[in-house]
């Protein structure tokens, strides 16, 4: 992911409430128009930058359920 795109998930993660979510909710609007390909590889990526501390305030749970893996945002 290039620096635009993280700077436009962490704004949609500051919109977001504390709890568990998964990542098409952060991504936004036409995650359900993307290839299957695409899809992947942006949830991968995004699960790399979580594990890198590039979201401080988001956590992989290690779990998957209903729409694929689950995340937890910390309350600020």
């Amino acid at each position: 992911m290039d620096d635009a795109e993280i700077s436009r998930l962490r704004a949609r993660l500051k919109d977001l409430s504390a709890g568990p979510f998964h990542f098409p909710e952060v991504y936004g609007p036409g995650w359900d128009d993307l290839p299957i390909g695409e899809k992947v590889r942006r949830g991968h990526g995004f699960l790399d930058l979580v594990r890198s501390g590039a979201f401080p305030q988001v956590t992989d749970t290690g779990e998957k359920a209903g729409g694929g893996r689950l995340y937890r945002k910390r309350a600020s």
